[in-house]
């Protein structure tokens, strides 16, 4: 844990106490006594406030998290390196300056802007034999090249010759569901860091400030406002943790926006937060409600081809950039989940778009909109209409339109082929949009780390088919890369601590998608557990090979949306209630039958979809002889008895591979039980118990699907399948009621 240094909390204390008023961070501890009490001695004094220091440094043993991968220790030696700076000494340039100053170990440390330095926040960085210089065109380039030298003392590399980087994406961006009234969609970490009502006002304000405040020794400015400076802090540790490594935009708001968003309260809050973000290099976006003309502008309508709709969208924006003069842009989803949109209208996605760029384009604003859309009415596969939808306006949207469009073409599975969308749009800026938070992945109770689930899409991106215009940077166009934020109040920020390797894989990964994920994995291991090779050597393999357990023990071989209902947390292929949209459902997706398993996307039996991706992909995807087996489910529907390249049928593949998947995550359980001795006894204890439960979680996945599948199948269970540990029955009468914003209750679970 950060800790408040001795001094600077008796201090603290000795302020508080001459207004007899006592509030200990460390240990949520707080007195508050009458101003009109006069008889308290100096003795008593002293005394409440020795007890309050035993109970501050009693809770400050205690690890909880807080510190993230940022844990190098403050320079306490009196000769420190000396750090010199060349050009314009703004916030930025400043920042960099005091992170160097009390972190940097090495020799003498020169950051300059100049002129002829690396633009689109790159950076070089050489040693002249006295002096280890960091120089880019910009401050943040600078910023982030001290972040990088830092991350290169905390894990042991050595600087040889000039290391030049620039970052692959322009625009590197979190996108945070968190709604205005403090709950988080998806989040499985508390509450949001930026929205809170009224009732969590006072809980918001004692949130974890201790860790926050000491994260650089220049934030620990006194204050007498708790909750703001709670709320400043925390934004400051997030906007540090966020630059550190190399990403520089976030969206404060949930996808299904509301549309008191664009208010004057919460507009005056959003430029709260950007004055904290921007000296850190972070620019802020809102999502927007399509709406919004009619729900708070007193409009009858907010048709896009309406005059008075374009001047109110025009006016926002103008009174925005008011505010917030390096405001990013919006992000929109629009005719998507029962969202309002264009088409509500009778327009289209062209039309929505160019309207709200129209509104920006004066300001440098971009529009993100979202490619998560399917057909308000059942019809054709769901997996095909983002391109349905899209294509034929391939080339129409604005300039500073991107469209912003999932890994794959359903819905952030564990596994999924590419979306075809991203390779099909060659005449429209497009990104691509990862979830960081685990919806469909065991929440923040289950350890997967995603690093080697998004180099697939990427990997594809560089094939001979793959055009890739979502990495591509021209003069006229930005790049961008956006990650679904799993952050919250917790204290250790996500949930757990071992999800915070995906906050730091989806930055690195922003910065150079050619980072391999075992770099990524060793470097967070080490800045943030251990750099014994004896941790680090199984738990690099355990994170590298997790998600692919992941996929063996809940959806192998291409099986995808199998999920309980609304939360996603469990399995249930049975899930089928009257009433509800068939595509919404785990049948629509695995169509077991008497004959086999899997969704047939093929051109000549089923839905086409094949066909969305370029030749080579198409001459793979449609031949099931030449599908690759870890999606054959998602484009075939599969006999029993259809003999795969093993020799084995799909029947005992399907059973084995959920075994693996079972043995996987009990073999990641004993590794991480083995590694106490490298890591603190509260983390370890809280991995463990999230180990144990993933494991178990495996048995119930396992159990639930090849059980129920079996019914279909009517197939003897293969020889290496070791008996059920819960009766199908058992299960299929099982459902959490639990909601969309808090992760699931370990104690409850089967």
């Amino acid at each position: 844990m950060l800790i408040v240094s001795g001094l600077q909390i008796i201090r603290m204390m000795i302020r508080k106490i001459k207004n007899f008023d006592f509030f200990c961070w460390n240990c949520r501890f707080a007195v508050s006594l009458p101003r009109k009490t006069t008889f308290m001695t100096m003795k008593s004094k002293y005394t409440i406030l020795a007890i309050v220091l035993f109970l501050c440094c009693c809770h400050a043993k205690a690890e909880d998290g807080s510190r993230l991968w940022l844990r190098t220790p403050a320079n306490a030696q009196k000769e420190q390196p000396k750090v010199k700076t060349i050009g314009k000494k703004d916030p930025t340039l400043r920042l960099a300056t005091t992170e160097m100053q009390h972190y940097w170990k090495g020799k003498n440390i020169v950051l300059a802007v100049v002129k002829n330095g690396k633009t689109h926040d790159g950076f070089d960085i050489f040693d002249d034999g006295s002096s280890v210089h960091v120089e880019s065109a910009t401050s943040l380039g600078v910023l982030y090249g001290a972040y990088t030298l830092l991350r290169m003392q905390a894990t042991g590399q050595t600087l040889h010759g000039t290391l030049s980087e620039t970052p692959a994406y322009d625009i590197r961006i979190l996108n945070h569901w968190d709604n205005p009234n403090g709950t988080v969609e998806r989040g499985f970490a508390g509450r949001s860091i930026f929205w809170h009502d009224a009732a969590n006002a006072k809980a918001k304000a004692n949130a974890t400030v201790d860790a926050i405040t000491s994260a650089s020794p220049a934030w620990n400015e006194a204050t007498t406002n708790a909750k703001a400076n709670a709320n400043v802090q925390r934004w400051k540790a997030y906007a540090r943790a966020n630059a550190s490594i190399g990403i520089n935009a976030t969206v404060l708001n949930n996808v299904n926006a509301k549309p008191l968003m664009l208010g004057e309260e919460k507009l005056q809050e959003t430029k709260r937060i950007a004055d904290v973000l921007r000296p850190y290099g972070i620019k802020v976006y809102l999502s927007v409600n399509f709406a919004s003309p009619k729900a708070i502008g007193g409009l009858s309508t907010a048709d896009p081809l309406d005059p008075q709709v374009r001047q109110w969208w025009k006016q926002k924006a103008d009174d925005i950039y008011r505010l917030i003069p390096d405001f990013g842009g919006f992000l929109v989803k629009a005719n998507s989940e029962g969202e309002p949109g264009p088409m509500d209208y009778g327009r289209t996605h062209v039309d929505g778009a160019n309207m709200l760029a129209e509104a920006l384009a004066a300001h440098g604003g971009i529009v993100m909109w979202r490619a998560f859309v399917y057909s308000a009415k059942e019809g054709s596969d769901r997996a095909a209409q983002a391109v349905e939808e899209f294509m034929p306006y391939d080339g129409q949207f604005a300039d500073n339109v991107i469209i912003q469009i999932k890994n794959g073409p359903v819905d952030f599975q564990p596994r999924e082929p590419i979306s075809p969308l991203l390779l099909a749009m060659k005449q429209t800026q497009t990104m691509i949009e990862v979830q960081i938070t685990q919806e469909y992945l065991g929440e923040s109770i289950h350890s997967v780390f995603l690093a080697p689930m998004w180099k697939e899409c990427f990997d594809i991106a560089k094939t001979p088919d793959g055009f890739a215009n979502f990495a591509r940077r021209t003069d006229s166009r930005k790049t961008a890369f956006a990650g679904v934020a799993n952050i919250g109040d917790s204290r250790n920020w996500c949930g757990s601590d071992m999800a915070q390797a995906n906050w730091y894989a989806f930055g690195r990964l922003a910065w150079n998608p050619d980072l391999s994920s075992e770099q990524i994995a060793r470097e967070f291991l080490m800045q943030t557990f251990s750099t014994d090779p004896d941790f680090l050597t199984p738990m690099t393999r355990v994170l590298c090979q997790s998600h692919e357990a992941c996929v063996h023990y809940m959806m192998p071989l291409g099986l995808h949306h199998i999920f309980a209902g609304n939360h996603h947390y469990g399995p249930e292929p049975w899930y089928a209630p009257k009433g509800v949209r068939a595509d919404w459902l785990p049948p629509y997706y695995h169509k077991a039958d008497s004959l086999g398993l899997g969704f047939d996307r093929t051109v000549e039996t089923g839905s086409g979809a094949t066909r969305q991706y370029p030749p080579s992909l198409f001459s793979q995807y449609n031949d099931i002889h030449q599908c690759p087996e870890n999606l054959i489910l998602w484009f075939h529907h599969v006999p029993w008895k259809h003999t795969m390249r093993s020799g084995k049928t799909l029947w005992d593949t399907l059973c084995l591979t959920y075994e693996q998947g079972v043995r996987e995550a009990e073999a990641q359980a004993d590794t991480w039980r083995q590694m106490k001795p490298f890591v603190d006894a509260e983390r370890w204890a809280d991995l463990m118990k999230r180990y144990d439960r993933q494991a178990r979680d495996a048995w119930w996945w396992r159990d639930a699907c090849v059980l129920y599948f079996q019914t279909f199948s009517h197939l003897p269970l293969p020889d290496g399948f070791r008996p059920a540990k819960f009766q199908l029955e058992q299960l299929m009468r099982y459902h959490l009621n639990m909601d969309n914003y808090t992760a699931a209750d370990m104690d409850k679970l089967p």
